[in-house]
């Protein structure tokens, strides 16, 4: 199975899934109109209102991604009995969501939020509802339909704005819940330190989110916070209590982080002048199911980051579906280039968007954790990832008859799925001399014990100007490894 078959199949797994989502329901609302005369009472510009848009947001807004991507949702929460909880609610019924767990409560105003834009420019915000904390009558209530929810789910996801819902009461509820009968819990709020007591198996703050957790002042530029980021794994695993820790980063992609197992990168591809709202839940969504679905964290955090993908490049609040999480999904491959025109162009345009070029080469033959440590880690060195593989025949004569185990165009499938990767390149050659010269590299990399002095490619590379790094191997993780395990498990088997 390739790749893109695997995460095709893992797409199908979706459906069905059960999750609660506990949080704030707001109400995300847009006025859109033209504004072509400014006010004589204010110096304001006067905006002719043309459409108004109601979707729900917040926690919300995280139920009903989970719902478009298969899963049967019920959304555990609190609106007042206004005109707002109304709209709220019939777009979450309208979007398959079972909100029979949300509390109506008189006298509480539903949160939110509305924004007026003209000719496609955001003038301003603002918001409305009740902020405070439950009294203690409706706290029991929401009490016992977290519990209700919490025994009929696969999973449950906690989307915590610090508005009232995700009390220290309802924190404790969900860590005696989880001890007694433990699910997939996700966390994505304001302050992820409350949730260190809960068993949570992810976390995904943002940057900002994350900067706060570790008591650190924001950076600006890719690689500055890059580096701020990706040095703070375990410091981010201990604060929340978190298994798996996923920190997105704006536009650069998000960073995995799980204990006792290597950081992982995703990349994101920018947009720049996105008006989306709400990625960041998509995001929490695909994440959720991948991981109930038995993914592991680096395949789930790359489904999610592919979804989330999908959000940004819309407008306002938006969903993604199964059907848009699969296309995106099938996009991904085509990241082949064979030495050629095609690939002089692609590294031409590299050149001229000043991207800083890495190239890195191998069979790649049975992918396993260390190659993707080490090919994430290798992208970290530059902006644009080229990873060279040996065609069948050279492997032949590199490692023997026997190998590949796998052709070129299944090796290949399976980088084309890593957000590192952007470019593949086979080639037929014992060496990526060929391929060197085209691409001149700013950084060749290669992995384990080598020195300098010992690739042969090394001159070239300095010849054309690149320097060349070295990365560790991720320790006892190699294909030979793998091959020999499959080998004595299948003699064990056959003597059995």
């Amino acid at each position: 199975m390739t790749s893109l078959d695997a995460r095709s199949a893992l797409l199908e797994r979706f459906a069905g899934r059960r999750v609660a989502v506990i949080g704030e329901a707001i109400l995300d609302g847009y006025l859109d109109g033209v504004a072509g005369r400014i006010s004589r009472e204010a110096p304001v510009p006067i905006v002719e209102l043309l459409a108004r848009t109601d979707a729900p947001g917040g926690a919300a807004n995280t139920a009903i991604n989970l719902a478009a991507l298969g899963a049967d949702v019920r959304f555990v929460s609190v609106v007042g009995r206004d005109g707002e909880g109304d709209r709220l609610l019939e777009a979450l019924e309208d979007a398959g969501v079972d909100v029979s767990d949300v509390l109506r409560i008189p006298g509480r105003d539903t949160l939110a939020k509305q924004r007026v834009s003209a000719g496609g420019q955001m003038l301003l915000r603002f918001d409305a509802g009740s902020t405070d904390a439950l009294d203690a009558r409706n706290e029991d209530r929401l009490i016992r339909h977290v519990v209700g929810a919490w025994g009929d789910s696969d999973a449950v996801v906690v989307s915590d704005y610090g508005y009232g819902v995700a009390s220290d009461r309802v924190l404790a509820v969900l860590g005696e819940q989880q001890r007694r009968d433990e699910r997939v819990l996700v966390a994505d709020a304001k302050d992820l330190r409350r949730f260190r007591p809960v068993g949570v198996t992810a976390v995904k703050p943002n940057y900002g989110e994350a900067c706060q957790l570790l008591g650190e002042p924001e950076r600006r530029g890719t690689r500055a916070r890059a580096a701020q980021v990706g040095m703070a794994g375990d410091r981010l695993l201990d604060v929340t209590g978190a298994r798996i820790v996923a920190v997105t980063v704006d536009t650069d992609g998000a960073f995995v982080f799980e204990r006792d197992a290597p950081p992982y990168r995703t990349y994101a591809t920018p947009h720049p002048n996105s008006r989306a709202a709400g990625a960041g839940d998509t995001f929490v969504a695909a994440l959720t199911l991948a991981l109930t679905c038995g993914a592991t964290a680096p395949v789930a955090a790359e489904l999610a980051s592919t979804a989330a993908g999908v959000v940004v490049r819309r407008t306002g609040t938006s969903i993604c579906t199964t059907a848009d999480l699969a296309d995106a999904v099938g996009q991904d491959a085509g990241k082949r280039v064979d030495p050629g025109p095609a690939l002089d162009a692609r590294i031409r345009s590299f050149r001229e968007a000043g991207r800083r070029i890495v190239f890195t080469n191998g069979v790649f033959d049975i992918l396993h954790r260390g190659h993707v440590t080490y090919l994430a880690r290798a992208k970290g060195l530059g902006d644009v990832l080229v990873v060279g593989v040996n065609a069948d025949e050279s492997v032949h004569r590199l490692k023997g008859p026997l190998r590949p185990i796998n052709p070129l165009d299944d090796r290949i499938a399976v980088l084309e799925a890593l957000s590192p990767v952007d470019l593949i390149v086979p080639f037929q050659d014992d060496t990526p001399a060929g391929v060197i010269e085209l691409v001149r590299p700013d950084v060749f990399v290669k992995g384990g014990d080598y020195r300098r002095e010992m690739l042969p490619e090394a001159p070239l590379v300095e010849r054309l100007g690149g320097t060349v790094r070295i990365l560790p191997f991720t320790e006892d993780r190699s294909t030979t490894n793998v091959i020999a395990k499959v080998r004595e498990a299948y003699a064990e088997e056959t003597r059995a």
